[in-house]
């Protein structure tokens, strides 16, 4: 029986055997426990780059991620990937990302391309700075393209620096990389900036760590605090 959520009907993508094979062995893996340690686990930062800002009708063009094991950043787990796209965005667009017409139709079939991605993340927690936009235009890509619902773990770097770092009143990427002396050489590339994210997010564990904060429950409460705090400020 088919879940709702999961595909409309009418609307479900074709897939080959092997293909739901590999989504179907993704959507079996355990969830990540709430209780694994910041410095003990492994959690991936990504970040995507899309044909706009539109999250109901832009279109996901790359996805960009490095995954933290154990408290360090581990360069040799990163995943990068160009999804294939049946016309070019803009040419305001692609001067923001840098990626061309020609490398837009070059890129992985949005299939193979969501399939590695899961395949790379297993059910990592990840990691990113605001997260409404990534994990929206993810979800709809899994949707379009996998017939599958996108329900994961997420933690916003744009929430938890604010809770842990009170005195800081910024609200960009590039203010809190700059506040802490990080470095970004290829602003607006996916790979690029999640690797800045995972160093603001190897900040925000050690600081985590001075305030008694562990585990990823942890973190995950500070968030929610910081939501409300935002709403009612």
């Amino acid at each position: 029986m088919k879940n709702w959520l999961s595909c409309w009907p009418g609307r479900c993508p074709k897939l080959t055997d092997e293909q739901r094979l590999r989504r179907d062995n993704w959507k079996a893996l355990p969830r990540a426990a709430l209780s694994m340690p910041l410095d003990g686990s492994r959690y991936v930062v990504v970040d995507v780059e899309t044909s706009g800002l539109n999250l109901w009708e832009d279109r996901l063009i790359s996805i960009g991620a490095v995954a933290v094991v154990n408290g360090k950043i581990d360069m040799s787990d990163s995943f990068y990937v160009v999804l294939r796209q049946a016309s070019a965005s803009s040419k305001e667009n692609i001067l923001v990302h840098g990626i061309g017409g020609s490398a837009q139709a070059a890129g992985m079939l949005p299939t193979e391309a969501l399939l590695a991605f899961l395949e790379y993340l297993g059910k990592s927690p990840l990691v990113a700075f605001h997260v409404v936009f990534d994990e929206t235009m993810i979800r709809r890509a899994m949707r379009t393209h996998l017939g599958c619902s996108f329900s994961h773990f997420w933690l916003d770097m744009a929430y938890i620096m604010p809770a842990l770092h009170p005195a800081g009143r910024s609200h960009s990427l590039d203010d809190w990389i700059a506040r802490f002396g990080i470095v970004n050489d290829a602003r607006h590339n996916a790979l690029a900036d999640a690797q800045v994210t995972a160093q603001l997010f190897q900040v925000a564990q050690h600081i985590a760590g001075q305030k008694n904060i562990t585990d990823f429950a942890g973190l995950r409460d500070l968030e929610k605090a910081q939501r409300w705090v935002s709403r009612v400020a």
